[in-house]
Order: structure tokens, then C-alpha cells, then sequence
């Protein structure tokens, strides 16, 4: 079986956690697919992001896959209430890195190993946007910016 090696290092993880085959019912669940509906609309609008009402939802709510019982995902709910961020979390996630890294080589200037990581982060953002802006779920015109980044944090 041929794995893929990681991003920017020669590893091939093959650990983490796998989903059954088959999905299951959950028997204890008392909430409807409209009801999970508006708890993520009600989540969104508290700025929370796809991921985390993922696991407000699991943690809270006992709602082990919203995928399996809604047929779509977190993320396509929120588009169709128009509840989605204009900028994906993927890449705000990098940004936010990205500002954490470059405050951190202010008052390490010499640090070499930062200064190589905040490389490979701007070069995720890139490409990551490359991706966005070709799918169409970010604007052509939007374009990373240092400064812009620093106000995120």
C-alpha cells in the first residue's frame, strides 16, 4: 500500500483514528436533522467556526457525525444559510499561524528554524489560496497581507 508523505518533511503517518465501515444509526440521538440544523446556525452566528461546532456538537449534543445524518457537511449547511466566513477556516487557521510566527521573530530575530516554518506557512497559505480563488471561495482580487494578518491575532 503506497502512502503519501507529509507536506514539507519525508514522514508517512499512517496512525489516526478510522470511521466503521458501515454507518450506524445512532439509537440514543432525540434530535432531528432540523434541529441539528439550527443548533449549527445558532453556533455560527456565535462565531464559531465548522470544526468547532463539530465538536459542540459531538461533546454537547451526543451527535456523533452530522455528515452520516444530514447528508451534507458542516460547512454546506452553513453556505446555505449564508452563515458561512468569507475567508474558509483552513486558511484564517494559517494566517493566524502565520502572525503568531512572525510576532514571535520580532523579538527573535536570529531564530533560523522559525524563520524556515513561517516560509513553509506562507507557502501553504499561497497555494491553499490558489485553491480557494479557483474554486470560487475566495474572491480573484484577495491577496495575502502581512499587516492585514497582525489584526487577525
Amino acid at each position: 500500500m503506497h502512502v503519501m508523505a507529509r507536506m514539507h518533511s519525508r514522514d508517512k503517518g499512517r496512525s489516526g483514528s478510522k470511521r466503521p465501515l458501515e454507518p450506524r444509526k445512532a439509537t440514543w440521538l432525540s434530535y432531528s436533522a432540523k434541529e441539528i440544523e439550527m443548533v449549527i446556525a445558532k453556533l455560527a452566528k456565535e462565531d464559531k467556526g465548522a470544526s468547532e461546532i463539530g465538536l459542540i456538537l459531538r461533546d454537547k449534543y451526543g451527535v456523533p457525525d452530522t455528515r452520516a445524518l444530514l447528508k451534507k457537511r458542516i460547512s454546506k449547511v452553513l453556505a446555505d444559510k449564508k452563515l458561512s466566513p468569507e475567508i474558509p477556516e483552513e486558511l484564517s487557521a494559517l494566517i493566524k499561524k502565520a502572525a503568531v510566527i512572525e510576532k514571535h521573530l520580532e523579538h527573535n530575530k536570529q531564530d533560523q528554524a522559525t524563520k524556515r516554518g513561517l516560509q513553509l506557512t506562507r507557502s501553504k497559505i499561497a497555494r491553499l489560496s490558489k485553491y480557494y480563488k479557483k474554486k470560487g471561495t475566495v474572491a480573484e482580487s484577495w491577496k495575502y497581507d502581512t499587516e492585514k494578518s497582525q489584526l487577525l491575532v
